[in-house]
Formats: structure tokens, C-alpha cells, sequence
């Protein structure tokens, strides 16, 4: 059955929304997905395991199936060879969601995401842009999306041109848009993140914020300056990697020894602790971050963990840590024996 509320009502309540992003990570991960390219192709290939995946993150506390159509725009294919192919994958992303998402009471929501070709002051590149994204928003309506995320964009024009569309083509639905923040504290367009998420919100985003680039750490002062500047709902969905003031980004992180970028495949050195993504979960509960997630790099255990700060008990956490239970750390009968004493003095 569909979500008996929708987003703007949730929102309007008080309600905060968990987000899973992160799926073109995790599937890379997985062994299917290609790093450079990061083309949504196991919704053609494997799309089971798209499905299982939607299913994972509900049950780590997810409110929202996000159809797995990011970077399953024209120009993405073309790398690949299979722009013939851009409908079926998107259809078959956002039906698998739709199912989902009526099986498990949750809201469905379409993807559109950075076009790669926009150009601000280029004409023609708008126009392409504002054609592919047109294309992805109509097929969204078409499934019955909830509402479209417009994500990672690096310049607030087409962030702007994302919303537009939406408005435009989407029937009505709402927008939730959020740019990707880079090492300096602007967007590529020269506005500071909250004056770029302000002039969205006026433009009538549902909710605006950032997603990807920056970790935790380096994206809450991001978040202050959008919830000082913003009136309404505000987004945050970093990538849980340990990012600094002197690498801001995932994308900048570099090896310390060798100098050599992290950035894809050696990411797994620079992940965040579960506690450290609990902190910062909580920081920006009190913050009044009402639409939150994490990006690429996300998975189900991170996840639950900003879930169950927000109050949530999903599925999942019936399996969450519980340490008193284990036979050397925890608080059992026989943890003073003779073994355990000697095991822990070996730790």
C-alpha cells in the first residue's frame, strides 16, 4: 500500500525524515558497479539485488526508497555505451522502489542528480541539461513518485534549473534539493551555501541542503550557517568519512605516507567510526536538521545508528552492539573465570 502521509504533511507535522543515499558506493562495493564511470547498471543487470538493498536500508530505519536512477541520466550512459537502454533502467529503478516502498509503508521518491554538461551562461548546455532532466521527471510522475530529490550540484544555477524542471514537468510533486559542497565554502557560482540554499527555498524547494563531498566534521559548519540563513526544512547527508579542515572532502583526502588520493578505492581507510556518525547524528538533531541521511559510503549499520538518535527503533536494531552479552567485555557470571582473566590479559 502507498505511504498514508506524504512529505510536505511529515514535514509540516514536525516530523523528521531518514534518508538512505549511498547506492552507487555500496553496489561499487559489492562488485556491481564500475568506480569512474559509477553508472547504475545493476538495475539492468542484477536488479534483485537492488531491491534487497532498498529492503536493507528500511530495515536500518530508512523512511524513503530512493530510486536507484542517480548518474542513469543520458549523458552517463553514453560513457558506458548504453544510452539506448536510459528508459528501461529507469522505469525498472523506479518500479523496484515503488514496490518497495507500497510493501514496507514508506515514501518513494525519483532522482535526478549533477548533469555533467550544464554550463552556466551556455545556452545549448542548458537546454540539454534542462532535456535530461525533463526526461527522468516525467518518468518519476509516471511511477507514481512521492517526490523527486535533485542532488549534487556544484553550482546553485543548475540546482536552480533541477527545481525548476521539477516544477515544470513534475505534476505537482515536491522537491527536495541539496548541493554537494566542495574545500571552499561557496558554490561554484560564488554564493556561500546559506545564501544558495536560501534563494532555492524561496524558489519553493520543499527542503534544501547539502549531500556528498564533505564528511561529518567538515559539513556541520555548513549546516549552521543553511539553518541560520533558511525559514523551512533543512537537508544534510554527508559522506561518512573522516574529512578534515585541511581535506575537506572525500575527494581530497590523500594517503599520508604517499600523498597519493584516496578518492574511490582506497576510501575504507578514512571511514568513520558508528560512533562517530552517532555524534554527529546528534549534533544535528539539535541543530533542527529535519531531512537526514548519509551519501556514498553509507551503509545499513551507519544508518541505523542516525536512525536510532532520531528516536527511531527500526527492524534493525534488534541486532544493534550490546556488549554485556559478550564473554570477556561484558557483565556476565563467569566473566571473572580463570579463561577470561587470561584472555584479557593477552588483548
Amino acid at each position: 500500500m502507498f505511504a498514508t502521509k506524504g512529505l510536505l504533511a511529515r514535514l509540516k507535522d514536525g516530523e523528521n525524515i531518514i534518508v538512505a543515499e549511498g547506492y552507487v558506493f555500496e553496489f561499487e562495493r559489492r562488485g556491481l558497479l564500475k568506480a569512474g564511470a559509477f553508472v547504475p547498471e545493476v538495475v539492468l543487470e542484477d536488479p534483485e539485488w537492488v531491491r534487497q538493498l532498498h529492503e536493507e536500508f528500511v530495515r536500518a530505519g530508512s523512511d524513503v526508497v530512493l530510486a536507484f536512477t542517480y548518474y542513469g541520466h543520458r549523458e552517463k550512459l553514453k560513457v558506458i555505451g548504453r544510452e539506448q537502454d536510459i528508459e528501461t533502467l529507469n522505469i525498472n529503478a523506479l518500479k523496484i522502489a515503488r514496490d518497495v516502498a507500497n510493501k514496507t509503508n514508506t515514501l518513494m521518491a525519483g532522482n535526478i542528480c549533477n548533469s555533467t554538461v550544464y554550463k552556466r551562461d551556455n545556452q545549448a548546455s542548458i537546454e540539454q541539461a534542462e532535456a535530461m532532466f525533463k526526461e527522468q521527471i516525467e518518468w518519476a510522475v509516471k511511477e507514481k513518485a512521492d517526490f523527486i530529490v535533485a542532488e549534487t550540484f556544484s553550482e546553485l544555477g543548475e540546482a536552480m534549473l533541477a527545481l525548476q524542471c521539477i516544477q515544470k514537468y513534475g505534476n505537482g510533486v515536491p522537491a527536495v534539493v541539496t548541493l554537494i559542497p566542495h574545500s571552499q565554502n561557496t558554490t561554484f557560482d560564488g554564493l556561500t551555501y546559506g545564501q544558495a540554499c536560501r534563494k532555492l527555498e524561496d524558489a519553493g524547494a520543499a527542503v534544501v541542503g547539502v549531500n556528498c563531498g564533505r564528511g561529518p566534521i567538515t559539513t556541520l559548519p555548513l549546516l549552521k550557517e543553511i539553518r541560520q540563513a533558511c525559514k523551512g526544512p533543512i537537508a544534510a547527508l554527508p559522506v561518512p568519512y573522516r574529512t578534515t579542515t585541511e581535506q575537506p572532502t572525500f575527494q581530497s583526502l590523500t594517503d599520508p605516507v604517499t600523498g597519493v588520493q584516496a578518492f574511490p578505492v582506497d576510501l575504507p581507510a578514512y571511514a568513520c567510526s558508528r560512533s562517530q556518525i552517532r555524534q554527529w547524528a546528534e549534533e544535528v538533531k539539535q541543530l533542527g536538521v529535519q531531512y537526514v541521511g548519509l551519501c556514498c559510503g553509507n551503509a545499513s549499520h551507519y544508518l541505523r545508528e542516525v536512525a536510532e538518535v532520531y528516536g527511531r527503533k527500526p527492524v534493525a536494531s534488534k541486532y544493534a552492539p550490546d556488549m554485556t552479552q559478550h564473554f570477556i567485555f561484558g557483565n556476565r557470571v563467569d566473566s571473572d573465570t580463570y579463561y577470561t582473566k587470561d584472555v584479557k590479559r593477552f588483548l
